[in-house]
């Protein structure tokens, strides 16, 4: 009787053995993965000059933000990053705006505190 047992038990394996290959490649009939084509970004239609309304949206509108920056600039103005850059350093110059923090890649202005004391 126990070797009757043993002999099942070998054959169970060898039938489960022979199943693994069968269902490997029944599973290769499945659709492939289809791809999506990536999110894509709307283009930035940016001005690459000033032109007098944005030069006076400049002087007027951005001295009065409490935060900053190139990409906020850029952003609002509908200008390019350098540009917003060149005209931040040109407030800057004039005393219009007061430097909070400069690094390599990001520069932070705040407004001046005796304009807000003026509103």
């Amino acid at each position: 009787a126990e070797v009757s047992t043993q002999s099942t038990g070998a054959q169970a394996t060898t039938k489960s053995g022979k199943d693994k290959p069968a269902k490997a490649k029944s599973g290769g009939k499945a659709k492939k993965k289809k791809w999506s084509k990536g999110k894509t970004r709307d283009k930035l239609n940016n001005a690459p000059m000033f032109d007098k309304t944005t030069y006076g949206k400049l002087y007027d509108e951005v001295p009065k933000y409490k935060l900053i920056t190139p990409s906020i600039v850029s952003e609002r103005l509908k200008v390019r990053g350098s540009l917003a850059r060149f005209g931040l350093e040109e407030l800057h110059s004039k005393g219009l705006i007061k430097l909070v923090d400069k690094h390599a890649n990001q520069v932070i202005y705040t407004r001046n505190s005796n304009e807000v004391d003026a509103e």
